[in-house]
């Protein structure tokens, strides 16, 4: 049973954190349990696989948490995520594209995707894009004829694309656990001088596959409004400007809505694969002209940038004790003699790395239902991450394949986390099952994605390379 300690001590944190206590508490809390069991049961001359002197490394590792420069792209990326939030862009963008697409079969259904993936690319933040879209597009949908089902599934769906498509805070917590696991794994195989691996290389990974999801959405919109017009009925463009109280051309507006975002977008993105800059440095360039734009907007006064500072220290503070108190659950498990137990569990496997992964990304599934992606990022990708890597698993496929794998379990019903922020904005009128029977096409096209990934690794890995 000792020896199974670092599954029990596993276990336990899941047990902790589905009774709702704080995420970070119940880490570093769970932790120094375990930690304390173990001094105790060492001094009583009980032969326990714990090692009291790995405790030492806290301070280093702390230090090493709070130093680093990687992380910094994390309040800067929520900065921008929020003040583009608070300037309504997306309002603006979102009637724009209505008007342009709302007269074709599934229009309004179009600007919700582009918009949300235009979002997605800017704020980064799954939330604040699913609960932005869905009180400002799901009123309209709902009343020009649309589908209950397919509307809300088209909001979360889309929503969730901020897990993928960069810049994106998921991807920039996943690329530092990542880097250290994959040093971590390069050091246990005899290779002293590690290669390394970047957040950017992620964000060039993640591009191709977010985008093929895009295309995917909009594919099975179209299609199912041709199959079913009734489903997604055409709009007509001069009722909605009229409800929209916009009189004359379209093109001013749509101007003024899709170029500042997409501005910016490139912006962030081009000065990353460019090489111009780094994330941590293109955040600040992001944070930089979400400000700008806020003030072009004419939504920016001292009120508004106090909620969004406000806003961004509380997220911010969140993310960093969440890293503390996994860091400290990461040690103890270490101490247990996690590492190698892990190892051993894997290597016996079925199927060798193959196997492996599919348990790994089954796991990961399965705990998207109940742990946000950080938690799963700070616990579960530090004690898998340099196993699969050292079997020879490539770091930014397996990025990749972790970041569409929590996209798509955040929609799985019942407890999809993009449910639930959606259901807290939606009508009474809309009953929850509604919700549920419209993701289930979007889950299949991500679970479709995952698989293409499988088969065809280049589809994350071509673009890097290149890069």
């Amino acid at each position: 049973m000792l020896d199974f300690m670092p599954l029990v001590l596993f276990a336990a944190v899941c047990g902790v954190l589905m009774l709702g206590y704080p995420v970070a508490l119940s880490l570093a809390g769970t932790a120094l349990a375990f930690a304390g069991i173990g001094y105790a049961l060492t001094s009583l001359g009980v032969d326990v696989p714990f090692e009291p002197h790995m405790m030492g490394a806290m301070p280093n590792r702390l230090y090493g948490i709070m130093t680093n420069s990687t992380l910094l792209a994390v309040p800067l990326f929520v900065l921008m995520g929020v003040l583009l939030e608070k300037s309504r862009v997306a309002e603006t963008l979102l009637d724009a594209m209505a008007m342009a697409f709302g007269s074709l079969r599934g229009g309004l259904g179009l600007s919700v995707i582009i918009v949300g993936m235009l979002l997605a690319a800017s704020t980064g933040i799954v939330g604040a894009t699913v609960v932005t879209m869905g009180l400002l597009s799901l009123p309209t949908m709902l009343k020009r004829g649309y589908s209950p089902a397919l509307a809300t599934g088209t909001i979360c769906a889309t929503g969730t694309l901020g897990q993928i498509i960069p810049p994106s805070i998921a991807l920039v917590l996943l690329g530092d656990v990542l880097s250290n696991a994959y040093q971590q794994a390069q050091l246990s195989m005899g290779v002293w001088s590690p290669k390394t691996l970047s957040i950017g290389d992620l964000f060039i990974g993640a591009l191709v596959p977010g985008l093929i999801l895009v295309v995917a959405y909009i594919v099975y919109l179209l299609v199912l409004a041709w199959w079913r017009p009734a489903s997604a009925p055409a709009v007509d463009r001069e009722e909605l400007k009229a409800e929209l109280n916009h009189k004359g051309s379209i093109w001013p507006l749509l101007l003024k809505g899709l170029v500042p975002p997409v501005l910016l977008i490139v912006a962030v993105l081009g000065s990353i694969l460019g090489g111009f800059a780094t994330p941590t440095e293109a955040s600040a360039v992001g944070a930089f002209g979400a400000l700008v734009l806020a003030a072009a907007n004419r939504r920016l006064s001292f009120t508004m940038l106090k909620e969004t500072l406000y806003s961004t220290a509380q997220v911010t503070s969140m993310v960093f004790l969440i890293l503390i108190g996994a860091a400290l659950f990461s040690l103890v498990f270490r101490a247990y003699g996690g590492e190698e137990l892990v190892t051993a569990l894997f290597e016996s496997m079925p199927g060798g790395v193959v196997g492996a992964t599919i348990i790994v990304m089954l796991v990961i599934f399965l705990l998207g239902f109940i742990l946000d992606f950080i938690e799963i990022t700070f616990v579960v990708v530090p004690i898998v991450g340099p196993v699969l890597l050292a079997m020879g698993v490539d770091p930014i496929w397996l990025g990749i394949m972790i970041a569409v794998n929590l996209q798509t379990s955040f929609l799985t019903p019942p407890f999809g986390f993009a449910l639930f922020y959606l259901r807290g904005v939606t009508p009474p009128s809309v009953p929850t099952s509604a919700i549920y029977k419209g993701v289930i096409p979007f889950i299949l096209l991500q679970l479709g994605m995952l698989l293409a990934l499988s088969l065809f690794p280049g589809i994350a890995t071509w673009l890097p390379s290149l890069m």
